[in-house]
């Protein structure tokens, strides 16, 4: 690696938090919707607290202990970009359920008081009791502390608990550390998942209002349309071969024309969406103010008469003459349009169908809520049986579908790898759990687990990793209790969930690079049954300082083992036997050392060197060409997951390389005409790479069937996405045919280029 991008410090200024309260201040000022003002004035406030804190020297950012005077097990509260604000995220007001803890107990209301009953007989007692039920939540990681504590005690371990109190007994004051009430335990969520739960799809589904545009619309057909009717067949009386006559009327179509006017105001104060029928240049306008004028006595002046006969002679034209088959035809349809119940309606009809459930689960079987109004139904909300629930008001309901992750996935509940990553928590914090023998500490973990994965990651420096679960004082005091999976030997339970974890992940959601959180999942799964397999982040760029951990070293080295000879290696010109040769080399001297490595400056040189000369003076663009060069040489996992978890992917490789393909084209469809496509280019070059992986596990003559392939897809797309996928595609078929590309990755005098996404230049796709 070169030394201005080794030595190029993390520097964190306060321009960032600065920018961010700046866009918060202005949503929060200006923004229509009143409940995203409040969202942004409370997003500036947690910003406002993070300048504080630097400015004061409270906050560390860059460290993994960022708030002084908190050790690292403590959920710090972190925001956007991975900055803590300076405060405790089980800290604050007390909460509801301490509230009435605190009463329920006959203790004031602190937390220190909460903590100290919880250590005496009647204080325990209670904890048991919610132990054995199981009628507990853990919202953040410190609610799960007490629990442990009461279990350590009960299952005669006092000691631990001795030592988990003292360590938790200086923060008792600040953090909550007791469980919150919950209806019964938690599902297992090895057996199904949940995105949203009840409670969270019934706020949605609060929070809709009334469509603005479709409820004009509907008092436009509803009222306004008959009326105009009215005042046309109205005017139509003083005809004379279809045009209106300048006569007196006489006293009836006088007295008539009285009746509607008063009709029109009534029908004005009770209506006011629709407003067309005040403008004097529309038709019903129009008609309503020649007829004003004709009631009051005044005699029609040339030109509005002119309007008058235009305005008839349109309104007859366009939609026929009153009372016709056609005209009858027609405002029936607008009649039965604007019967139709409205999505606010139904939406209503939902949450009354939702309220019979219980609120802080998922829903096993969505089908019977999502059926058309039923008669009982009709008759106590006035809605008309038999009308559809719409697709949008479904989609709400699907969204708390509890079914298997892949379920979820093959429905389109879970509709990205990063929805996925979301999920998988729920599913490997039980798998986690299982290494538990006892039933009760069992579920206290899991329930650990996933809060603790809802705990923010840090912005972190000098290859800082993020805090384990295995840290936290109440995990770490449970530790001997772990055992090997029941009926299962070395972590088969764990490594068979991390197989069809990666396999899901892989063909539902080709040409997509794995979240980060879902990489950590994948991690905490390989811990478990001690795989080792090295999976690796996604790296910011800028933040980026220029070095990388041993297991990206270790990552290429599997690529190596699977993909060397491939088509893989020659087009991207990758020597895998030196890889294989420098990570032996770097493990040696890692063992020579008593602290270890804790950094691969060799990989790093490699990734720097593969760059050049782009990478040869610090920006955000020359970090990205470096990293993803590590990713390039590391596969970003694909490598790990089928050659060390076994994955086996079920459409086959020369599927998955043509739907990477796809994506490809999509994406690349986007540059055009985009005034920043770098992103998109960049998300292009991810696919692009999965596809050229895939493609280098197929056997030969279903390679060359595959590429073939390509250039149908390509057809399929607009002309511009042709345009500048063909020197890629050229470069692709150069290398499988034998061909090579040169060191600056271009061949055939440019016509055939190696497609990579990160460019100091001008990248060619633009």
């Amino acid at each position: 690696m070169n030394d201005n991008a080794e030595q190029q410090p993390l520097i964190v200024a306060p321009s960032y938090p600065e920018s961010q309260l700046a866009k918060a201040f202005t949503t929060a000022l200006t923004h229509e919707d009143t409940g995203v003002r409040h969202r942004a004035e409370a997003r500036g406030q947690r910003w406002r607290q993070v300048l504080a804190a630097m400015a004061s020297g409270r906050l560390s950012v860059g460290s993994r202990t960022p708030v002084v005077g908190l050790p690292p097990w403590v959920s710090p509260e972190v925001i956007r970009g991975g900055f803590a604000t300076g405060t405790a995220s089980a800290g604050g007001p007390l909460q509801l359920h301490e509230i009435e803890a605190a009463r329920s107990f006959d203790v004031p209301a602190e937390r220190r008081a909460l903590f100290a009953y919880c250590l005496t007989e009647p204080g325990l007692a209670w904890l048991w009791a919610r132990l054995h039920s199981g009628s507990y939540e853990i919202g953040v990681p410190e609610e799960a502390a007490l629990l442990t504590m009461a279990w350590l005690v009960q299952h005669g371990q006092t000691g631990a608990a001795l030592d988990l109190v003292a360590e938790l007994e200086p923060f008792a004051d600040r953090l909550r550390f007791l469980p919150r009430p919950a209806d019964g335990p938690a599902p297992d969520a090895t057996v199904a998942v949940h995105r949203h739960t009840v409670s969270e799809a019934v706020d949605t589904l609060i929070r809709r209002r009334p469509d603005a545009a479709v409820e004009t619309q509907r008092e436009a057909l509803a009222v306004w349309q008959p009326f105009g009717d009215e005042l046309l067949v109205h005017w139509l009386r003083t005809a004379r071969d279809g045009q209106i006559l300048e006569l007196a009327p006489d006293a009836g179509w006088l007295a008539q024309g009285e009746a509607l006017l008063g009709r029109y105001r009534l029908l004005a104060a009770e209506h006011t969406r629709c407003t067309k029928h005040r403008h004097s240049k529309e038709n019903l306008g129009i008609l309503r103010g020649a007829l004003q004028e004709v009631v009051a006595g005044r005699p029609l002046e040339a030109r509005r008469l002119g309007l008058l006969r235009h305005a008839v002679q349109s309104m007859v034209r366009r939609r026929g003459l009153p009372g016709s088959a056609a005209h009858m035809a027609l405002r029936r349809r607008q009649t039965e349009q604007s019967a139709r119940p409205s999505h606010h309606a139904l939406a209503q009809l939902m949450l009354r169908r939702l309220a019979a459930l219980p609120l802080e689960t998922g829903i096993t079987d969505v089908a019977p809520l999502l059926g058309p109004v039923t008669e009982e139904e009709g008759g106590e909300t006035g809605l008309p049986a038999g009308a559809v629930v719409p697709a949008a008001i479904g989609q709400v309901v699907e969204s708390a579908l509890s079914a298997p992750l892949s379920t979820l996935v093959e429905r389109g509940v879970v509709p990205s790898a990063e929805v996925m990553a979301e999920l998988v928590p729920q599913l490997v914090a039980d798998t986690t759990a299982h290494a538990y023998d006892d039933e009760l500490l069992r579920a206290v973990m899991a329930a650990n687990y996933r809060a603790f994965r809802n705990r923010r990651s840090l912005l972190l420096r000098n290859l800082e990793r993020q805090v384990r679960v295995e840290e936290l004082p109440w995990v770490r005091a449970v530790s001997g209790q772990r055992s090997a999976m029941p009926g299962t030997s070395d972590g088969e339970g764990a490594l068979a969930v991390l197989r069809q974890l990666g396999e899901l992940a892989v063909q539902a959601f080709p040409g997509t690079i794995l979240p980060n959180p879902m990489v950590r999942e994948f991690g905490v799964l390989d811990r478990q049954c001690d795989l080792g397999a090295p999976f690796v982040e996604e790296l910011a760029a800028d933040i980026f300082m220029g070095t990388f951990s041993p297991k990206f070293l270790k990552a290429a080295r599997v690529a190596g083992e699977l993909l060397g000879g491939t088509l893989y290696e020659r087009y991207y010109g990758i020597d895998y036997a030196a890889i294989r040769n420098l990570a032996i080399v770097e493990a040696g001297e890692a063992l020579s050392r008593s602290y270890g490595a804790r950094t691969s400056p060799g990989f790093a040189r490699l990734c720097a060197d593969r760059a050049a000369p782009s990478s040869r003076s610090w920006s955000v663009a020359a970090n990205g060409t470096v990293i993803e060069q590590a990713q390039i040489l590391t596969t970003h996992n694909l490598a790990t997951l089928v050659h060390r978890v076994g994955i086996a992917p079920r459409p086959g490789w020369a599927d998955l390389a043509r739907r990477c393909f796809v994506t490809v084209c999509r994406l690349t469809a986007r540059v055009h005409r985009n005034p920043r496509p770098l992103g998109t280019i960049k998300d292009a070059a991810y696919a692009w790479r999965q596809m050229v992986f895939h493609l280098s596990l197929c056997p030969p003559e279903e390679q060359q069937r595959a590429i073939a392939g390509l250039r149908e897809e390509m057809a399929r797309h607009p002309a511009h996405v042709a345009t500048r996928l063909v020197p890629a595609l050229a470069g692709l078929t150069l290398v499988a045919e034998g061909g090579t590309f040169g060191d600056d990755g271009t061949a055939d005098t440019g016509r055939a280029l190696r497609f990579v996404g990160w460019s100091t230049d001008r990248h060619w796709m633009r």
